[in-house]
């Protein structure tokens, strides 16, 4: 599908109405960057974003009473809310934390100037209602799926665990951690397979749906240029953060890994034959590929690596939400270059590849610092 929308995405009454989603949202967005600032909170990222948030609202507004520059306004809308989902963002990860109900309410800021975000971007193109539902409903369904892909391993870990158990604990420390870490893997190989023949099994697809052959002279191009393109962006971003004072949340492999930094080695091959294969096979052929059904190609690398960064949340759970936020900002973005990646050469093999050598030397990396 092409960036324009299908015939029966748009029409005059779903024209009409898609700027009225989008002030509803920005309004939403605007009452929740507000309060704080009526609360007393004087911070200038919630200054800020409210201001964004009031150019989203009158862009909508204005493109709702017939503009005739109804793309421009949309972008305005687009990129104001853009900017207040990271300045809430932002605010959250300096600690702003005015609650509503116990709920951060510059959270909900967060989360409708996204949603806003979506909706902008479908009046961009012209996409009506019905485009607009068919793309939010694909996309839950798509979430659904990384969802599974997520907790199926983990219960399928604790299955395979509780037998062994009594057994594990006898053993020393490493030994235990080696153990349930391969039994971990298993998990994760033979849940992810599930949910693949699963799903391909579900939507009356075969294998020949698995993007995965021999790679060409190019596509080993793609292989060393996007694994030092993911390595830059992850330097960019990181170095963005520290000039901005942003922190990030440690991953969980981070916190083992300066206790058993041993751990790590183990880590490498798994990275490679494991976790690069299988994430990518769900994340990027499933996910993403499917997302190519009513979403535009960068839609689709968009909305799949949404699901990617949000299904990873349970690695930072430990942390703050601020710092949560930050990092799983800096997985959208590592994902962002996979998903371009699986798009531009169709095959699975490169993307899992880049993903597979990229861990494997962030754990050797790992190893180096605490051993």
């Amino acid at each position: 599908m092409t960036e324009t929308a299908r015939a029966d995405d748009a029409g005059p009454v779903a024209s009409g109405a898609i700027p009225g989603i989008g002030t509803l949202l920005a309004g939403l967005t605007l009452v929740a960057m507000f309060v704080p600032v009526r609360n007393g909170v004087d911070d200038p990222s919630v200054w800020a974003g409210t201001g964004l948030a009031v150019a989203a609202v009158l862009a909508f507004l204005v493109r709702r009473h017939g503009s005739r520059e109804p793309r421009l306004l949309a972008a305005v809308a687009a990129g104001s809310s853009v900017g207040v989902v990271l300045l809430a963002g932002y605010a959250l990860n300096q600690g702003v934390t005015t609650s509503l109900l116990s709920i951060p309410i510059v959270f909900v800021a967060f989360v409708t100037a996204g949603l806003t975000v979506g909706v902008a971007v479908a009046d961009f193109f012209g996409i009506g209602v019905v485009g607009l539902k068919r793309r939010t409903s694909q996309a839950l369904v798509m979430t659904g799926v990384g969802l599974v892909g997520l907790i199926l391993p983990q219960l399928l870990m604790i299955l395979f665990a509780a037998p062994v158990y009594p057994f594990l604990e006898t053993l020393p420390e490493i030994e235990r951690l080696v153990a349930t870490q391969l039994i971990t893997q298993l998990g994760v190989v033979i849940g992810t397979a599930i949910v693949v023949v699963a799903f391909l099994r579900w939507t009356d697809r075969g294998l020949s749906f698995i993007d995965l052959r021999w790679p060409t002279l190019r596509e080993v191009a793609w292989t060393v240029g996007g694994l030092i393109v993911l390595f830059g962006a992850l330097f960019a971003i990181s170095t963005l953060m520290q000039s901005t004072g942003v922190e990030s949340a440690d991953h969980s492999t981070t916190q083992r890994a300066a206790d058993n930094p041993e751990l790590m080695l183990l880590m490498v091959p798994i990275a490679i034959l494991i976790i690069g294969p299988f994430e990518e096979v769900l994340y990027r052929n499933v996910i993403q590929k499917s997302l190519y059904e009513t979403f535009s190609r960068f839609g689709a690398v968009a909305v799949a690596s949404v699901i990617f960064a949000a299904v990873h949340v349970l690695a930072y759970a430990t942390n703050g939400l601020g710092a949560v936020i930050a990092s799983l900002g800096t997985i959208f973005g590592l994902s962002i270059v996979l998903g371009v990646i699986y798009e531009r050469t169709e095959n699975l093999l490169i993307p899992a590849l880049v993903h597979g050598l990229y861990n494997a030397l962030t754990f050797l990396n790992l190893y180096f610092i605490h051993a």
